[in-house]
């Protein structure tokens, strides 16, 4: 992942250029965080590309058999509520939410912040793996989705075995593997067995 902050006193991208840059530029993906900065994101390795098809697989055929909603994949970008556009590896809205969008908005990137969102970190690749913090970036992700209405959030690590539950005026709650996940009452009824992924 490839961060590229601009300066805003010289540089502004309104929400249109932003989708603009987005589609002169279809082979790459970027995400725009609160602050303004424009990431660019790598493709994933084989064994995260797996795993993150395994969850939406599995969030797709609950919501096939429920019909609550829409299943959206890592390419679509949410523009949310408090700032950022952003890419969740999988995400769920309710059906009345996404109903409520314009045709337009529902084309473009849609003005929505999903339900519920899974971000997966990345498979380590080598040893040589940034000192820094590799979790920073999800965490902050996370943070915006929360600010911006989320309403259950899953940050899995399968590096160290663990699952972060993000939910709206609570603390993070850390799960180690192996573990079930419960949907809650954002996506009833749907349980997530890891290490199953």
């Amino acid at each position: 992942m490839t961060t590229v902050t601009l300066n805003l006193d010289t540089v502004e991208l309104t929400d249109e250029q932003f989708y603009r840059l987005c589609q002169m530029n279809r082979d790459w993906q970027f995400e725009r965080t609160s602050k303004g900065e424009i990431i660019i994101m790598s493709p994933v390795g084989g064994v995260s590309g797996n795993r993150e098809a395994d969850l939406i697989g599995l969030v797709w055929l609950w919501n096939y058999q429920t019909q609550l909603g829409r299943v959206f994949s890592s390419s679509t970008i949410f523009r949310l509520p408090n700032n950022g556009d952003r890419s969740p590896d999988a995400a769920w809205v309710s059906l009345e939410r996404w109903s409520a969008l314009t045709a337009e908005q529902q084309e473009k990137f849609p003005p929505i912040c999903p339900d519920f969102v899974i971000e997966l970190r990345e498979a380590k690749l080598s040893s040589r793996e940034s000192r820094a913090d590799p979790l920073r970036p999800l965490r902050e992700k996370m943070q915006e989705y929360l600010n911006s209405g989320l309403r259950l959030g899953w940050l899995i690590n399968p590096q160290d075995q663990q699952v972060e539950i993000y939910r709206p005026n609570r603390e993070v709650e850390i799960l180690q593997f192996p573990v079930s996940l419960s949907g809650e009452d954002v996506l009833p009824g749907f349980v997530l067995n890891l290490p199953m992924i």
